[in-house]
């Protein structure tokens, strides 16, 4: 899609309003997706092998093409990138408010998989117009857009579906991402000035080649591992959220929805409001290890809770993890080259994405044999506990990873 000329000078209110208006397109599904996926199921069990089935479609189809968005995003521009993945979200869409079969799911969530980089290259955005020292606080400012669509998309989705049928959030979702191109086209600026541009390789643009520049970035190391370990737990939460809770909890689309408006106001507390100081005062390292510690005591709290307010009380109580939100980012993005923002940030998206493809097939698969169980069976919670011991792992290995890189100063100056 061609990007129509403008003048603005790019700020962070017009790709925060971007995001913002993507995440509550995107939000307004979740709460019903796994539901209207149910719907061509015969059992609990089918419907979580099915919707396992979708969230991976989408996830390779994500994988193998966010790599080649970034570089292209570093070639042409932000805009164009963006517009093409706000179109390629409202067809999918509309396109699955009308599915009337299973396999039409799958091939609509791989179009959609496919056509999205919208979050990679949002951050390079960012990048691009922002100064290394001041990037922890704008990438906070950026996630709480993240967690402003996780306020309104999901309850608002959840409402929709509960009270006007499930189809009724996917168009409701395809409309806002109409509206979101339409802004994206007369209203958003352009962040990556043409002499900063570089040329289009598919060599590059490949994902196995994508994830190699990531180990080339000086002080990544086995943030990698770190950042993979992150993001399977994270995807692990996604694609079980809504599962766990109908079954646990016996929780409706419109319950699910306040559920995740929860998660939404803590992200919009902790990465709006606690993120920049937060960051400041434990600098970037130290905050994403202790933000990671946090996240996996409450992914365990998750997997233990027999009621639903222990769900939201865990929710409450992890304020240092929604602040951390985006440590990782900035250390990753620092460590960048600035003229390759695009396709680093595709690589991060691209490895997030890696994850999302093992998620749905790991995640699902330990709720489902305990998916006839008694809701208070402990067994239940499998895909929080191994999430939690992922998210612990990790902080230990982030932990290391910076007591090496503080060292190494020392040990030179001292040879």
């Amino acid at each position: 899609m061609n990007s129509r000329p403008t003048s603005r000078s790019p700020a962070m209110g017009f790709i925060m309003a971007t995001v913002l208006i993507d995440m509550i397109s995107v939000g307004l599904i979740i709460p019903v997706l796994p539901q209207l996926v149910g719907s061509f199921a015969h059992s609990p069990g089918e419907q979580i092998a099915a919707y396992g089935t979708v969230a991976t479609a989408f996830a390779i189809a994500n994988f193998l093409s966010s790599p080649v968005l970034g570089a292209l995003s570093d070639r042409f521009g932000r805009r164009p990138v963006l517009l093409m993945g706000f179109t390629g979200l409202a067809c999918s869409f509309f396109i699955t408010a009308i599915a009337t079969e299973l396999w039409m799911l799958v091939v609509v969530r791989l179009f959609s998989g496919a056509m999205n980089a919208n979050a990679a290259v949002a951050n390079a955005y960012v990048a691009d117009i922002t100064p290394p020292e001041q990037r922890g606080k704008r990438y906070g400012m950026l996630g709480a857009m993240f967690g402003l669509g996780f306020i309104l998309g999901p309850v608002i989705g959840g409402i929709l579906g509960g009270r006007y049928g499930l189809r009724a959030p996917f168009f409701a979702a395809g409309a806002l991402a109409v509206c979101n191109g339409l802004y994206g086209f007369f209203v958003l600026p352009e962040s990556l000035p043409s002499d900063r541009r570089r040329a289009f390789s598919w060599a590059r643009a490949n994902p196995i080649a994508s994830l190699m520049h990531l180990f080339e970035l000086k002080g990544i190391g086995a943030l990698l591992i770190v950042i993979a370990m992150g993001s399977l737990a994270q995807f692990m939460l996604h694609t079980t959220w809504a599962l766990y809770t109908g079954h646990k909890f016996g929780w409706n689309p419109e319950q699910i929805g306040y559920s995740l408006l929860a998660v939404g106001v803590m992200s919009v507390l902790g990465q709006g409001l606690l993120a920049g100081p937060f960051t400041k005062w434990l600098g970037a390292p130290r905050l994403m290890v202790a933000g990671m510690v946090s996240s996996g005591l409450c992914y365990l709290a998750w997997g233990l809770a027999s009621q639903g307010w222990e769900m939201y009380a865990a929710i409450f109580a992890n304020v240092v993890g929604f602040a951390a939100g985006a440590a990782g980012q900035t250390v990753i993005s620092n460590a960048a080259d600035p003229k390759s923002q695009g396709q680093t940030m595709g690589a991060v998206t691209g490895l997030s994405s890696l994850m999302m493809v093992i998620a749905p097939i790991l995640g699902p698969r330990l709720l489902q044999p305990f998916a006839d169980l008694p809701p208070t069976d402990w067994r239940v919670g499998m895909p929080y506990y191994l999430g939690g011991a992922l998210l612990l792992a990790a902080a230990v290995l982030a932990s290391v990873h910076f007591a090496r890189l503080r060292r190494a100063p020392a040990a030179a100056a001292a040879s």
